[in-house]
């Protein structure tokens, strides 16, 4: 696998993720911008330093695994995982087409590197469990990573699984909350306050992290320490920006899911061009 060449690097190829996600939302007319453009550096961490996985063969079994329990950031998981190798870069330009393996929700039967089909918020964050709690049970050498959303957080479900992940003592698991604080009809504080955040999973038994969700070398730190604890599971609370890398969407609720004008799409654009990095 790729590793780490220098920040830069890794920025850039945040930077390639947010001006894939914008072409391929503003050519369909649909779809959640502003969850897509807050993870790019997340993913370009893991999918170009942090994760084993093999693009020749995505079915390696002793492969780490990644779910995105947010599923309807899937246009920056495409971008990454065709950046990566997975598939071809042609196909960004038919998302949500139909007969186009890459849908609005990420399907595992149909998209190479994609390890669980998502979209009903908080399950796939349990399937991340049962992946952990298999792999210690068969004793694998091998990680696992799930991406939650903050809003997400309001699913009863994830509770449950994090209980399970503590009382198994999955250390081999690590969940990143993108903590945008902004979700579908409006803010965090306003629809369903989480704080105290850190308190609730300390309480429910994990280790926490705190970082900028958008410090590259911060989210590596984040990883590489999760690795080190021992006998509970870790989440890193990345605090981000929705529609982080594009002014008029930035920190903006109705960009959760807006479809995107051509004028639009050359705006977004321009501005992610000029910023290189």
């Amino acid at each position: 696998m790729e590793k780490l060449e220098s920040i830069k690097y890794l920025q850039e190829k945040a930077n390639l993720i947010r001006r894939d996600v914008i072409k391929m939302l503003g050519k369909s007319k649909a779809g959640h911008p502003g969850g897509s453009l807050s993870i790019a550096e997340i993913l370009s961490v893991l999918y170009f330093h942090t994760l084993r996985i093999s693009p020749e063969n995505p079915s390696w079994e002793d492969r780490d695994r990644f779910v995105l329990s947010k599923g309807h950031g899937a246009p920056a998981w495409y971008a990454v995982l065709s950046e990566r190798g997975f598939f071809s870069k042609d196909l960004l330009s038919h998302l949500d087409e139909v007969d186009s393996p890459l849908q609005a929700h990420p399907d595992m039967e149909l998209v190479p590197g994609v390890d669980m089909s998502t979209g009903a918020l908080g399950q796939g964050f349990s399937a991340a469990i049962g992946m952990a709690l298999g792999a210690k049970l068969k004793k694998k050498s091998l990680r696992v990573y799930a991406l939650l959303g903050d809003g997400e957080l309001d699913e009863g479900q994830v509770w449950e699984a994090a209980m399970s992940a503590s009382k198994f003592k999955l250390d081999n698991i690590t969940t990143i909350v993108d903590y945008n604080r902004l979700q579908l009809a409006g803010r965090i504080k306003e629809v369903m306050p989480l704080s105290p955040l850190e308190e609730k999973w300390l309480s429910f038994g994990w280790y926490v992290i705190k970082i900028d969700g958008h410090s590259i070398e911060e989210i590596i730190s984040s990883l590489e320490e999760a690795k080190k604890i021992k006998e509970k599971p870790t989440v890193v609370i990345a605090q981000t920006v929705k529609g982080k890398g594009v002014s008029f969407m930035e920190d903006k609720v109705e960009w959760h899911a807006k479809p995107i004008s051509d004028e639009q799409v050359v705006m977004a654009l321009k501005e992610l061009e000029e910023k290189g990095v």
